[in-house]
């Protein structure tokens, strides 16, 4: 969007997160304009990792960079302990969004889950086979354990500061968990997303997405989550079967126009389209505009006009929410 690019040129990626006004403005400028049904706030999944002391980068084209990895027992001992005050801008952004967004548009916070994050910091950066993260897993089980413990008490307390900050529900990134076998998901993830998903404030919806996990849906809904959510390589049919209608799928890309235009069969079943992965960064505005009612055309089954938010199992879970908080 030229709005958001006119804000990049003034300011970096990381000090754009850190600036809570201008975070705000591209959160809200983005759904006011495209007319989405949610906003989801302006930040990144690794910001939880810089105040621990790793030496977190955001290089321009190489992406994001841990200058000091974590590959030990000892390298986990010696992260920081996060004050949470240290990421107050994201709270406070979420706090801007939500007044200025009229309140029929929910806010959406997120962070980073275990898994992603701890394989970052192992990585020291992006990676295509997690050879380091696994090979951890597999011969310093009481080093994964703990920095998985670690960053389950930081997530947890980001989320929570989201959602006091007025978030009307948050989502878990796990973009890398894919990697892994159902076998050592169940291993050596699944406890600690459900004990991060336990601590997140009651009564806030949780969204649990994860990409290239088509092995592990249902291991994923063992973990937790209100929406479990998807991503292309996963029919949205195939997943509601898999998993049962108490789950709403959350799919970022099979309701783009040139996908089935027809609702999965599932009672009680909501789709959650998400822009973010299925638009890439050189399409027009146009595009964008016309993507939001092609979702809603494809959700509702085809000509029907999308569900009004008062009647979807999602407005109600968020208002509910919303209501308890106050």
């Amino acid at each position: 969007m030229p709005e958001y690019r006119a804000v990049r040129a003034r300011l970096g990626f990381l000090a754009l997160c850190k600036s809570p006004d201008a975070a705000a403005e591209v959160t809200v400028t983005a759904a006011l304009r495209l007319g989405v049904d949610a906003a989801i706030v302006f930040a990144d999944i690794l910001l939880v990792l810089e105040p621990m002391g790793v030496g977190l980068e955001f290089t321009r084209g190489d992406g994001p960079v841990i200058r000091r990895p974590v590959r030990s027992g000892a390298d986990v001992d010696r992260l920081t302990e996060v004050d949470p005050a240290a990421l107050g801008y994201v709270a406070e952004a979420v706090k801007r969004s939500r007044a200025a967004l009229p309140a029929r548009v929910p806010v959406i916070g997120f962070a980073g889950a275990p898994f992603t994050l701890a394989s970052y910091l192992v990585e020291g950066g992006g990676s295509r086979t997690y050879a380091r993260t696994k090979a951890l897993m597999a011969t310093d089980p009481g080093a994964w354990r703990a920095l998985m413990e670690r960053l389950v008490c930081v997530v947890a307390a980001y989320l929570n500061a989201q959602i006091a900050a007025g978030a009307d529900a948050v989502q878990l990134f796990d973009s890398w968990v894919g990697c892994l076998s159902p076998a050592d998901y169940r291993a050596q993830v699944l406890p600690h997303v459900r004990a991060l998903i336990g601590r997140v404030t009651p009564g806030t919806p949780v969204i649990h997405f994860g990409t290239g996990t088509a092995g592990l849906l249902e291991a994923m809904r063992a973990a937790g989550g209100d929406v479990i959510g998807l991503d292309w390589r996963v029919d949205l049919d195939a997943a509601w079967a898999r998993l049962g209608p108490r789950h709403p799928a959350r799919d970022p890309g099979r309701s783009r126009a040139r996908a089935g235009r027809r609702r999965p069969r599932a009672v009680g079943a909501v789709a959650c389209p998400r822009m973010g992965c299925c638009c890439s960064p050189s399409a027009g505005r146009r595009v964008r505009r016309r993507y939001v009612p092609s979702s809603r055309t494809c959700c509702a089954g085809g000509s029907a006009p999308f569900p009004p938010a008062e009647s979807t199992k999602w407005s109600v879970t968020t208002r509910r929410s919303a209501a308890a908080r106050r």
